[in-house]
């Protein structure tokens, strides 16, 4: 089954087929093109989608992703995210793939059926040349021949009459001659370019024909072959990531599986617990003895009551009246226009509620009365100063203390402030040793620096620090005062751990000037004294290198490095070396060669191997 003997006489045909195949590979490269369009689009609206929903940082919402639920749909916003990432993955190697091999395919392809056709066309001109050739020569015998009998005819005739002298007669019959000759040559000429025509046909219709046509007929079954790979590997491409978004689908269902109603129930105790206890019962107020009536030790009056007031109901602590007081008269009672908000309170504990020495007993008085006494009287129970700093906080900005909010919520506001400032004060400390590092190579090697250069850099950056740990004495205090805890044991509160157990002292500091205090306050100028001495002690110690630093791991040196500075150390590319200091930063690693030789080298330079256990390891392996 070959185009060359089964089509050759349908080249036109045959030329329209062919263009038509490249037409179909256009059209499913557009089809695989608007595909990855849509894949990109889909994966970017994917993408858009999940990071619409994602929590916003320092926002509410960040915290409400503390409970599993929420923290299963942020699951499942990253997985979605991932889920994109597999879409781009499609068009990405659908283009890589498909779209970029079909397109040079198809410019290939259309050079190719160019080429055949061109020599098609070529063959068909030179049959039709020889073809015009042989009518040529087939017209001229024809003519010749008929010349040639007229010429005999009248050389016939003249030879007939007698009329006719003998010299016309012998010139009609050289004539007749001349004609006979002339038809034999063209009878010849036709003859050979008949036969060299024949050839010529046979060529055309059994070799060239049939060659060209074969040629196009495999151009056509590789195009088709092409196409169906093309499709093959369009399936495969999804194919590939179908067990990626399979995980995908797993983790958001494991997400899913994991959600706890009952942590998130801990965690919503957690987030709004105050930290009261509840009101008790209001006990019975007797009217009907008008100049015997008894104050109930239950009620609001109590706060200015004797000292010695005795227990009821088994010896049950007693509840407080103010949270079923309506907040239109409560906002009455506890508010004034021009008086600002409360100080922190001096008490240690919430359940630290003065007990001075009673007053004698009164006679009973309307309970609004008695209320307004117990708001103006000195000693507040600790629920109405919280509530008062809370309505406080709608007149203005929150207190640094958080001492609007309930004591369990305050507690941990201020822990989280004090580790965060924590983190901030580590992160200065691991700049001051980078820049002071810096400052040590600068001077040993003018030629990298000028060591001045960084003073003013290093001096910004302790004094960073010195805030920021004033800060942190500031919140520990507070955090100390919340916790009930006393202020000569402040320094034995858990520290963060983030800086070596610096903040201390200083707080042990605050804590006694506030116990000497009178009102319970603290002084600024001990505190920064304080500071001034851990600072020098901690330059005391950076400086201070009583012994070799031990080796904490290995390195192999990936190039080769003079080290003709002072300072560094030369190796050698493949070298394997001892590591005792780390990269702070600033782009250096400290190593070890043996006992007298260690310097500093680039860390680009080395590959370093540390060892997790080093920290017990000898000066010397």
């Amino acid at each position: 089954m070959s185009w060359g003997t089964e089509l050759w006489d349908q080249f036109d045909n045959l030329e329209k087929h062919t263009q038509w195949g490249i037409d179909i590979l256009e059209k499913y490269i557009k089809f695989v093109k608007e595909r990855t369009e849509i894949e990109l689009s889909y994966a970017k609206q994917l993408r858009n989608l999940s990071k619409k929903y994602q929590p916003k940082k320092n926002s509410k919402e960040e915290e409400e992703y503390r409970y599993t639920a929420c923290k299963a749909f942020l699951s499942t916003l990253n997985e979605m995210n991932d889920y994109a990432g597999q879409h781009e993955v499609v068009s990405e190697n659908l283009t890589s793939q498909i779209l970029a091999g079909l397109a040079r395919y198809v410019q290939e392809l259309k050079q190719e059926r160019k080429s055949h056709f061109h020599d098609g066309r070529k063959a068909q001109q030179h049959i039709e040349t020889c073809w015009k050739q042989l009518e040529s020569s087939k017209r001229r015998f024809e003519r010749d021949c008929k010349e040639a009998d007229r010429a005999q005819q009248y050389f016939e005739k003249m030879d007939a009459d007698i009329n006719v002298t003998k010299a016309d007669v012998e010139k009609a019959r050289q004539q007749a001659q001349i004609r006979h000759q002339m038809a034999e040559d063209s009878k010849a000429d036709y003859s050979s370019i008949l036969q060299k025509f024949n050839h010529e046909q046979r060529d055309y219709y059994h070799t060239h024909i049939p060659n060209i046509f074969q040629k196009i007929q495999e151009m056509e079954e590789r195009r088709i072959v092409r196409l169906g790979e093309s499709m093959k590997t369009y399936a495969e491409v999804d194919r590939q990531v179908i067990p990626i978004i399979g995980k995908c689908l797993d983790g958001i269902v494991k997400a899913a599986e994991c959600i706890d109603e009952k942590t998130d129930s801990q965690l919503v105790i957690e987030a709004y617990k105050s930290g009261f206890e509840p009101p008790g019962d209001i006990e019975f107020e007797d009217y009907t003895q008008p100049m015997k009536r008894t104050v109930s030790e239950n009620s609001l009056s109590n706060s200015r009551g004797d000292g010695k007031a005795e227990p009821k109901f088994g010896g049950k602590p007693k509840g407080k009246l103010w949270p079923f007081i309506k907040k239109n008269k409560l906002m009455s009672l506890l508010t004034s226009p021009h008086q600002p908000p409360p100080p922190p309170p001096a008490s240690a504990s919430p359940s630290a509620v003065p007990n001075g020495p009673q007053s004698p007993k009164q006679q009973k008085e309307p309970l609004s009365h008695r209320f307004n006494e117990f708001m103006t009287s000195k000693p507040k129970i600790h629920c109405f100063r919280s509530l008062k700093r809370g309505l406080s906080l709608k007149l203005g900005a929150a207190p640094e203390d958080f001492s609007n909010l309930p004591p369990e919520q305050r507690r941990k506001k201020l822990q989280q402030k004090v580790d965060e400032l924590n983190k901030e004060i580590q992160k200065e400390m691991d700049q001051r040793e980078a820049i002071t590092k810096m400052k040590d190579v600068y001077l040993k090697n003018p030629q990298m620096g000028d060591p001045a250069s960084l003073d003013h850099k290093l001096t910004e950056v302790i004094q960073n620090i010195d805030k920021l740990r004033l800060e942190a004495q500031k919140f520990e205090a507070w955090l100390a005062e919340v916790e009930g805890r006393l202020p000569a044991r402040g320094e034995q509160r858990r520290q963060s751990g983030l800086y070596d157990a610096q903040p201390a002292p200083a707080v042990n500091n605050c804590a006694q000037a506030r116990e000497s205090s009178p009102d319970g306050s603290y002084t600024e100028e001990q505190s920064q004294e304080s500071e001034v001495k851990v600072l020098a002690t901690d330059f005391d110690d950076e400086f201070d290198d009583e012994e070799p630093l031990p080796a904490i791991g290995t390195c192999k040196a990936l190039y080769t490095f003079d080290g003709q500075n002072e300072g560094t150390i030369s190796v050698v590319e493949g070298e394997t070396l001892y590591v005792i200091e780390e990269d702070k930063g600033d782009g250096w690693t400290r190593i070890r060669r043996n006992e007298d030789e260690e310097g500093y080298v680039p860390t680009s330079y080395v590959e370093v191997y540390l060892d997790k256990n080093a920290k017990g390891a000898k000066t010397y392996i």
